[in-house]
This record gives structure tokens, sequence and C-alpha cells, in this order.
């Protein structure tokens, strides 16, 4: 598989070594989808040999297109691919872009498209083992609490994605469940 994502240089998009696109905080194209199952959002703990914050938790899943994927057809990639779920319609939410420090001199400035998908109650997980090393569902309430008692437990942009989008993202009645 290409390790080229797009990425903007001198304004125009490019394919870029997805590292090298970390490592000098080039802008790029990503995609983030939340999975929800009822009041429930699935999160992933990111497996230790991640070479960027490795065992923190976020989102459902979390990724970079290949040069020319869709972003929609990434979304249904990964979710197949990390966490073995296929059958969902991920729906679009909206485009965020965000630049954080992800430690070790890497920098991630997305410009993401997120998705938020509906999963059924016997929704069956096949995680990789090399991308994910748990998985929970939690309800929004306990997941800000939690944020916020140990932010360090969790990725930058699952912070920010809170923080800022919520609501856009996952509705308003998920966040009054």
């Amino acid at each position: 598989m290409s390790n080229l994502i797009p990425a903007w240089v001198d304004g125009v998009l490019t394919p870029v070594d997805k590292l090298a696109a970390h490592v000098q905080g080039l802008r790029h194209q990503a995609v983030s989808v939340f999975v929800v199952r009822g009041a429930d959002i699935l999160i992933q703990r990111r497996a230790l040999g991640k070479y960027h914050t490795p065992g923190l938790w976020a989102n459902t899943c979390c990724t970079h297109p290949l040069w020319q994927e869709s972003a929609d057809t990434c979304a249904r990639r990964r979710l197949q691919q990390e966490l073995g779920i296929t059958g969902l319609t991920p729906e679009y939410r909206q485009q965020i872009e965000y630049r954080a420090d992800v430690g070790g001199g890497l920098t991630e400035h997305e410009v993401v498209e997120v998705f938020l998908a509906h999963a059924p109650a016997d929704l069956h997980l096949d995680c990789d083992p090399d991308e994910v090393m748990d998985t929970r569902w939690i309800n929004y309430a306990d997941l800000q609490a939690e944020v916020a008692g140990a932010p360090e437990r969790f990725t930058p942009w699952l912070k920010i994605y809170l923080r800022e989008h919520a609501e856009t993202i996952l509705g308003a009645d998920m966040l009054q469940s």
C-alpha cells in the first residue's frame, strides 16, 4: 500500500510521503469516523507500535486518504482495515482543519473530512493489532469527563473534536443523552 497522501506543497495538492508530511508539518487531507450505537461512541486505543500518539484513545477511526482516493471510500476502507467493520454507511458531517503537536517532532496539520456511522447492536469488531490495541463503547458525558480528568490519555484531535465540534459531529440529541 502506498504511503503517499494528499498534502499542499506551495499551495498545490501533491502526493507526499505520510511521515514526511508529519515531520514537515505540511497541511494535508485526513478522514475521521465516529461510529455510534444509540447513545454510545466507539473509541479506540491506538496500538503501541504507531509512530505517533501510541497508546492514546481516539475516535473510532482516523486516517489519511491515499492519493486520489475519495474521503468516503477512505472512511469505509479504514473502518474495515483497522476494526473489521463492514456494512456501515458513513454520513458526511463536516470539514475541520486543525494543527496539533503529536510528539516526537511530528505535527498533524489536517484538513479532515469527518463522518458519522450508526452501528447495529450486534456490530462485530475484528481489530488489526498493528493499528488498534483496545476498543470500547462510551457515552458522550462519560467521555467528556474522562478527557477532562486525564487529557494525556487522549489524542489531540479527539480533544479538539469534542471541545469545538461535538454538536456538529454527533448531533445535539447525543450530547444530551
